[in-house]
Parts: C-alpha cells; sequence; structure tokens
C-alpha cells in the first residue's frame, strides 16, 4: 500500500479513508505494508506496517502539507520540494522490493505516489491498483491545473492494471479527460467509520460563544475542510453575506486552514459579516469533533469534491447537509440539500430555509441516519478483495 498520509499526520479526508480501508481489509486476512513518506509514531496503528520512506517529520500541518499543487517542483516543504521527496519516496519503494517483492498487490494512492506505484510494477511484476481519491481537475478548481502532475496520473492510469474511484463523478473525470477505459475503472464509494466516533462527549465549553448564541436562536453553519479554492469557500462566504440581507440569526464556523484563509478573512470583513463568521484554524481530535457537534448545519461548498467523507461525519453529528451538485457523496445520500457551486442565491436560499425550520432539520438528520449506516468499510474492503484477487489471477 503507498499512501502519502495516515492519521494522526494528515490534513484531509485521504488518510483517514486509507486507514479504516486498511484495518477492514487486516481483519478480512491483508496482512500490509503501508509506505508513508516521513518517519512519525502512529500508536493507533496495530493492524499493518506502516514503513517511512524519508527522516523527515510529519508532512501535513494545519491543514496545509503537499496537497498544494501549483508549484510542486519549487513549494518546499521540510526544506525539500515535493517532487524531491517523491523522487525518495519512489527510491525508498525500490530498494525495499530489493528484499521484498512477495507482495499480491501494489495498491497506490492519488497522484502523489503513482510514480512508485509504476515505478513497482515494472520492477516486480506485481500488478498494480491505481486509486483515485481526487485528480488534479478537482484540485484546480476547474482550472487547468500543473501539467507535471496531468501527466503523473495519466500515464499511471493508463500502466494500472485496475482503477479504483471513489465515485461515479471520479470515474467520469478519468473516462473524459483522461480517456481511461470504463470497464477498467471499479467505483468503490467510501463509507463511515463510527467506532472512533462513537465515545466522543461533546463540551460545550468548546464553543462557549456559539453556543450562547444559539439560546438566542441563532443557527450555526459549519464547514470543516481545507482552505483551498477546490473547496468553493468564497463562494459560501457570499452566500453568508447574502443570507444576512434578509435573514439576521445565521452564524457561520470555518473550521479548517491552508493558503485561503487570509483572504477569508478579508473577504468577510470587506462583506461586512466578520462578526458573524468564527475562524477555529486547524483542528484535531477533540476540537474537529465539537466543530460538528456545535453546528446544525453543514454546508460542502467544494467546486469539485470526488467525495467528500467530513458529509458522512457531519450526518453523523446530527447536521442537516446541504452539498454542492459537484460531489460525490451525494451518489450515496438522497436526504439533503444540494445546489451548483457558482449559484450563491441557491444556497442562501437553502440555509435560510433550514434556519427557519427546526423541524425540516430533525426530519433530514433522521433520515440521514438511516443514510449513513448503510456505508460500511467492511463492504469497501470485501470490494478491494475481490478485485485484488481479479488482478492476481490476471483478470482485467
Amino acid at each position: 500500500m503507498l499512501g502519502w498520509e495516515l492519521p494522526p499526520h494528515n490534513s484531509g479526508g485521504l488518510g483517514v479513508a486509507c486507514l479504516h480501508m486498511s484495518k477492514y481489509l487486516s481483519d478480512q486476512g491483508a496482512t500490509i505494508d503501508f509506505v508513508v513518506p516521513y518517519t512519525a509514531a502512529h500508536d493507533n496503528v496495530t493492524f499493518m506496517n506502516v514503513l517511512p520512506a524519508t527522516p523527515l517529520s510529519p508532512l501535513h500541518r494545519f491543514g496545509g502539507g503537499a496537497y498544494d499543487s501549483k508549484n510542486v517542483e519549487t513549494t518546499k516543504i521540510n526544506g525539500r520540494s515535493l517532487r524531491d521527496i517523491q523522487s525518495e519516496y519512489v527510491q525508498f519503494v525500490d530498494q525495499h522490493l530489493e528484499e521484498a517483492s512477495h507482495y499480491d498487490a501494489i495498491h497506490a494512492h492519488d497522484w502523489l505516489t503513482l510514480e512508485a506505484g509504476v515505478h513497482a510494477k515494472q520492477k516486480t511484476g506485481i500488478p498494480l491498483v491505481a486509486h483515485v481519491h481526487a485528480t488534479e481537475f478537482d484540485r484546480a478548481g476547474g482550472g487547468s491545473g500543473n501539467p507535471v502532475i496531468h501527466e503523473i496520473e495519466r500515464d499511471g492510469l493508463l500502466l494500472a492494471d485496475r482503477i479504483i474511484a471513489v465515485s461515479d463523478i471520479t470515474k467520469q473525470v478519468l473516462v473524459q479527460r483522461y480517456h481511461i477505459p470504463s470497464d477498467k475503472i471499479e467505483v468503490i464509494h467510501n463509507a463511515l467509520a463510527t467506532d472512533e466516533l462513537l465515545d466522543h462527549e461533546y463540551d460545550k465549553r468548546t464553543y462557549r460563544y456559539l453556543e450562547s448564541l444559539k439560546e438566542q436562536d441563532y443557527t450555526v453553519v459549519a464547514t470543516v475542510t481545507r482552505f483551498t479554492m477546490q473547496k468553493g469557500l468564497i463562494q459560501l462566504m457570499k452566500a453568508a453575506a447574502r443570507t444576512s440581507e434578509r435573514y439576521h440569526k445565521l452564524i457561520f464556523l470555518f473550521a479548517g486552514d491552508g493558503e485561503q484563509r487570509d483572504e477569508l478573512l478579508r473577504l468577510s470583513a470587506e462583506l461586512g459579516i466578520a462578526d458573524k463568521v468564527f475562524f477555529t484554524g486547524f483542528v484535531r481530535g477533540k476540537q474537529w469533533r465539537d466543530a460538528y457537534s456545535v453546528a446544525d448545519v453543514f454546508v460542502m461548498s467544494s467546486v469539485s469534491e470526488p467525495f467528500g467523507i467530513t458529509a458522512l461525519e457531519a450526518a453523523y453529528f446530527g447536521n442537516a447537509l446541504i452539498i454542492t451538485k459537484q460531489s460525490g457523496v451525494k451518489e450515496v445520500l438522497s436526504n439533503v440539500y444540494t445546489y451548483d457551486f457558482w449559484d450563491i442565491d441557491a444556497l442562501a436560499d437553502r440555509l435560510i430555509t433550514l434556519a427557519e425550520s427546526k423541524a425540516l432539520r430533525d426530519t433530514m438528520r433522521v433520515n440521514l441516519e438511516d443514510e449513513y449506516h448503510r456505508l460500511d468499510w467492511n463492504q469497501v474492503a470485501h470490494k478491494c478483495m475481490g478485485l485484488y484477487r481479479q488482478i492476481a489471477r490476471g483478470v482485467a
């Protein structure tokens, strides 16, 4: 398994998905060596071997890390460019396979590890599964993206034996933009791991001021995400301003961090809603769970979101959901409001509708509970195991 992050050293949903998928694969009998591009303790990982590819400290801090793909050749992480770290990662995999070439499958997650996956396949002949959690078209937020990354993605996907896409939306991107044969791609949706959420006891002191506003009938709208162009937060901020023109008892919690942080802070002031928008900074663990707990409504405003595990997490904590039509998670959740990411008027209308009707929010919450409980990482692992067996037998 070739990955780029694992909790607690992660900046987003990729590491979360890798962790839970691997755990349930292990439960079904898989033995996994998981390579990461840094050296750090993973005390919660007892079901597989975590192999550090470099002596670097974790790459992912404060919601940033190695996900800004604009300047992969020049942006420095731990004093080295992302491309240099990827090169070291490939070298580690090459050396590791000199001593251990007993694997039945190589499973590479996203463009960050595809070069290593292709190299491992060419060196050993072991079949390669490419798992696409996002493409450069998604990360570019509708722009052209980085041509270096496009080339890595295209070449890796063409050379992979099978491809896993996290949604039908992602599969269609691969078919239409990279011209990958449709029958080479298996759609396997992500799921929700409730085991790490069950023991959470919400501490209202974390967001004491927001709780005091809720006692005055304010509705809390939250988003928990990286502050990047892909996430559509500029449009969300403008929709927040639009709602404030018509309904004054809505407040907004922006939980996270990223390269757009300062821009969003300035925009909230320019729009005259700085008193209604609260920024937490990067949150993890208890503060992260409390951000969901204080919220009444969760918005996923992404320009392009291949899946969106945060929507499942928010639903678990009792939020009504508003997500963009460009989000893959809408393929598995129907009791949600949807809108096009650019349509701030539609988003504002939905926000006000939910703020004005607690009964509607409660109905959505109950119905969502039935839906997210049907999503199971055990099923995800079962599908992956089936795919491994197919490629091990040489079945295309």
